[in-house]
């Protein structure tokens, strides 16, 4: 079948519309693109030193499997800010304008990596003190990226949105890659520093971003409704939707089971026993593998059978985290990590591309925002339940099982969702 539009009428972008599938020759694009680097940049640097400082405080007092619960209130603390306020940031997104809305969230991440920075110079802070500044960090990610991410097809347009898409996942995944490494080593000589090159970083990106001049104003739709309404019917066209309904579920449920983030510095520093620096290499291994196939997708973007590509990567997914459970040599680990961000790119692009596409523009801060609402969760939440997984069960049998239930849900959502299995064309 092929992805398009609903049949319903709706407005044209404001972004370019000509015939070009190449987005590098808009020059706000290209601005997008490096603020886009620079942020995610920091926001890795300092999840990298938080996580490495929260478990570092908490081990002192703890033994492995409480002290993992201590990362998991990371996650959930951040998580409970984008539940509360990630629906009416979508909602927002589509009447607000957008480009401020995203500058505005940047600034705020800032001023976070500031107070983080301000706590460790200190010394040892409280850790209710650096889970407080995580949760601020969490509501203005619940703005961001509603904001951003229905922000991209307003520069770019119809035409170059694929390509648009995996240039975007390349930026994401240099940061990803440059930031826990970079993250790791600073870490490993001073965890203030890393802090304050997030802060420059932040305001980098926050520069970038004002200097875009699209507007960022949304089209609205012709009849005004009220913000509670406008949310339910965002709400009412995802469940309607079966192919955006079961991408973004399948993604919470498999990332939430089957993510290793919180699970790096528990195997770097007490199974593999590789510090703070192998810590670093392990979470870049992951963005490596998801960089090289971002760079190919951004050339060649996947334009038929999406629907068997995204079940079949996400079930390598599933398998490399099974795999990496197991594993006790730190090159096996990073080799399974590096396949997992591989096929992890290609199940992101292609949900992407079906959820832009699909979605008319007036409705794209909402959607957007319950597509975030499910990443958050499957990323931060999850981060909590692995904690808990842990606690019950050790590092290495939560693994284990995350990626036997990953496997299990991909033949799941497979069966219950025909549509999004079937999908073909992605043009």
């Amino acid at each position: 079948m092929t992805v398009d539009a609903p049949e319903s009428p709706q407005p044209t972008p404001p972004g370019p519309e000509g015939g070009s599938t190449s987005p590098w020759g808009i020059r706000d694009f290209r601005l997008l693109w490096v603020g886009r680097l620079i942020a995610v940049l920091a926001i890795q640097i300092q999840s990298s030193a938080l996580l490495w400082q929260v478990y570092t405080i908490a081990r002192r007092e703890h033994p492995i499997e409480q002290a993992s619960l201590y990362l998991g209130l990371v996650g959930l603390v951040q998580f409970l800010p984008l539940l509360a306020f990630t629906l009416p940031a979508g909602e927002m997104a589509d009447r607000r304008d957008r480009k401020r809305t995203v500058a505005i969230s940047i600034a705020v991440e800032g001023v976070c990596a500031l107070a983080f920075l301000a706590m460790a110079i200190h010394g040892s802070p409280p850790l209710w003190a650096l889970l407080a500044v995580a949760a601020v960090f969490g509501a203005a990610r619940a703005f961001l990226a509603p904001a951003s991410q229905s922000f991209l097809p307003m520069i770019v347009g119809r035409a170059a949105l694929p390509a648009a898409i995996a240039a975007q996942s390349i930026a994401f995944q240099v940061g990803a890659i440059a930031g826990p490494a970079f993250g790791g080593l600073i870490v490993g000589i001073n965890t203030p520093l890393a802090y304050a090159v997030s802060a420059v970083f932040f305001a980098i990106g926050l520069g970038c971003m004002i200097a875009i001049r699209t507007s960022g104003q949304p089209r609205r739709p012709d009849q005004a409704i009220s913000r509670l309404k406008a949310v339910r019917e965002g709400l009412a066209y995802v469940w309607n939707t079966k192919i955006v309904l079961g991408a973004i579920s399948l993604d919470l449920v498999v990332v939430m089971l089957a993510g290793v983030a919180l699970l790096t510095p528990i195997f770097a520093r007490d199974i593999l026993h590789v510090g703070a620096f192998g810590f670093g290499l392990l979470r870049a291994s992951f963005g490596v593998g998801a960089l090289a196939v971002a760079l190919y997708l951004s050339r060649w973007p996947i334009t038929r059978r999406g629907g068997v590509w995204m079940f079949s990567a996400v079930a390598v997914f599933g398998v490399c985290t099974l795999i990496f459970g197991l594993s006790k040599v730190a090159w096996l680990s990073a080799l399974v990590l590096f396949i997992g961000g591989a096929a992890d790119m290609i199940s992101v692009n292609i949900r992407q591309t079906l959820i832009q596409l699909a979605t008319p523009d007036h409705m794209r801060g909402r959607v957007s925002s319950v597509s975030m609402l499910f990443i958050g969760a499957s990323n931060e939440l999850g981060e909590a339940y692995s904690g808990v997984m842990v606690r019950l069960l050790g590092p290495i049998s939560a693994a284990v099982f995350g990626g036997v239930a990953a496997i299990g849900a991909t033949g799941l959502w497979g069966w219950m969702f025909p549509a999004l299995r079937k999908a073909d064309r992605l043009d």
